[in-house]
């Protein structure tokens, strides 16, 4: 059994200077390549439920299939909650066995964002389970922008709140389709001067590989979570496997032929964030 908590490998992250993926799932056909891409690389991986994946199969569902991968690798693996909005999702996910939550205060006051998410911190350290924070709102392509995180609020909230780790807003945005954006190192190195809580970087497919890796390897930020060139690569994969024999119906011979190409994408990602 290697399930692990989200503490549990960011903290070595941390110490050894390299990154972990936290790869947002949509469905068993790539969280099951995820965790074979982590496999072939020999580093642990994150499985994130996020709202759209929550939007279409409940959490109890969701956390019985990441148990039931994370039983059988030789990888540690992470079952998470990505983008949980309040305390009973929180509470929910817990209760369905994941092994780290993610908190979005990140659209409340200061204040309040630091109290709801300390609450939630103190219910899941008391089961046993890691908790993400958010300070500074990471905004959306094509919709809300981003205001980015003001060092001194960070490190007031790491320092009030007991997070494991911290989703800082410093240039990434949710949902970008190409590699054009980039983050603020001032930020980060601010920030970084102020706490040493593990940083994440939500909306990581947005930001170039070569940065990715770079900051993986020389700064505190420990988690990327990349979900939207992975979505591309399964839609491609796809849209190939249907192509090729239009009069194919069954989805499970189609949804098949996604698998390999899901592994190749995942561990690419998965490469650019190991230690050296």
């Amino acid at each position: 059994m290697t399930r692990a908590t989200l503490a549990e490998v960011l903290q070595p992250a941390l110490a050894g200077r390299y990154a972990v993926a936290g790869l947002v799932t949509l469905g068993w056909e790539d969280m099951r390549a995820f965790v074979a891409a982590a496999e072939a690389e020999g580093c642990p991986v994150i499985l994130q439920a996020g709202p759209s994946c929550r939007a279409h199969t409940p959490l109890p569902v969701l956390g019985a299939m990441f148990r039931h991968l994370a039983e059988a690798a030789s990888v540690p693996v992470v079952a998470h909650l990505d983008h949980g909005y309040t305390a009973q999702e929180c509470r929910e996910a817990i209760d369905s066995g994941f092994t780290s939550v993610m908190f979005d205060g990140s659209r409340l006051p200061v204040a309040q964002n630091i109290a709801e998410t300390a609450a939630i911190v103190a219910m899941a350290h008391a089961a046993g389970v890691s908790c993400e924070g958010e300070i500074g709102f990471v905004g959306y392509t094509d919709g809300e922008t981003s205001a980015g995180t003001v060092p001194a609020e960070a490190a007031r909230f790491a320092a009030e709140t007991g997070i494991d780790a911290m989703a800082i807003s410093c240039g990434n945005v949710h949902l970008q389709q190409n590699h054009e954006g980039g983050l603020d190192e001032a930020r980060i190195r601010a920030i970084e001067a102020l706490t040493g809580v593990p940083l994440v970087i939500h909306g990581g497919s947005g930001v170039p590989v070569a940065q990715r890796r770079a900051l993986a390897l020389g700064s505190n930020i420990c988690k990327f979570n990349i979900g939207t060139e992975l979505r591309m690569a399964f839609g491609a994969a796809l849209r190939a496997a249907v192509g090729s024999d239009p009069a194919r119906f069954d989805r499970v011979a189609i949804l098949r032929e996604t698998h390999d190409p899901m592994v190749a994408a995942a561990r690419s990602v998965l490469r650019a964030l190991k230690p050296v």
